[in-house]
C-alpha cells in the first residue's frame, strides 16, 4: 500500500536534489538522488504511489527543473502541500505530476498536520481523495485539463503527441 513521505515547511529544491547530483553533473541516474541530505534512504525506499505531504512554501528556491524531474522518474504522481513556490508548482504540472493544496484554516491544515510520516494511504487523485484506514480528506480535484495531460503521461508529453496544450 502507498505510505506517506512527510516533510514540514520551506521544503526547497536543494533539499530535493542537492546541485551537486544534478543531472550534468552524475548522468541520467539522477534521480537515485532525492533528498539524499535529508533522507539518505528516500530514493532506495520509495515505491511508486507515495506521496509527499508538506508544509508552507513547498520547493522554494532555484527553479531547477531536475528537481520535480527526479520525483517524477522516482514514480511520484502526487505532493500534497499546505502551499508551494510558484515556479515549482508550475514544473510539477508541467511534468504530470498533480501538486494538492491542502485546506488550511487558521494555520492548520487536516491532511498535513493529521497524517504523519509512514502513514498507509490511497489516493483516487482523479476525485481528490484522500484515504487513511476509515479517514477521509477531501482535497481539490486536479483540473480537467491536467488529467487530459497525465492520460498522455505530463503537459510536455501532451504537447508533443497534440501539438497543443491540453485544454484547448
Amino acid at each position: 500500500m502507498p505510505k506517506v513521505w512527510k516533510f514540514g515547511d520551506s521544503l526547497n529544491t536543494d533539499d530535493i536534489l542537492p546541485g551537486k547530483y544534478a543531472p550534468f553533473m552524475v548522468g541520467e541516474g539522477f534521480h537515485a538522488y532525492a533528498f539524499a541530505h535529508l533522507r539518505p534512504e528516500f530514493a532506495a525506499q520509495f515505491t511508486p504511489g507515495d506521496i509527499l505531504i508538506c508544509g508552507r512554501n513547498t520547493g522554494l528556491g532555484s527553479s531547477r527543473e531536475y528537481a520535480p524531474e527526479a520525483l517524477r522518474k522516482l514514480g511520484l504522481k502526487a505532493i500534497v502541500a499546505k502551499s508551494y513556490a510558484r515556479i515549482f508548482y508550475r514544473n510539477l504540472v508541467n511534468l504530470g505530476i498533480v501538486p494538492f493544496v491542502a485546506p488550511v484554516i487558521a494555520g492548520r491544515s487536516l491532511v498535513v498536520d493529521v497524517l504523519q510520516d509512514g502513514d498507509e494511504v490511497e489516493l483516487a487523485l482523479e476525485r481528490g481523495l484522500l484515504k487513511r484506514g476509515a479517514e477521509t480528506f477531501q482535497l481539490a480535484p486536479p483540473p480537467e485539463f491536467l488529467l487530459e495531460a497525465l492520460k498522455e503521461g505530463s503537459i510536455l508529453a501532451y504537447c508533443r503527441q497534440y501539438q497543443r496544450f491540453p485544454g484547448e
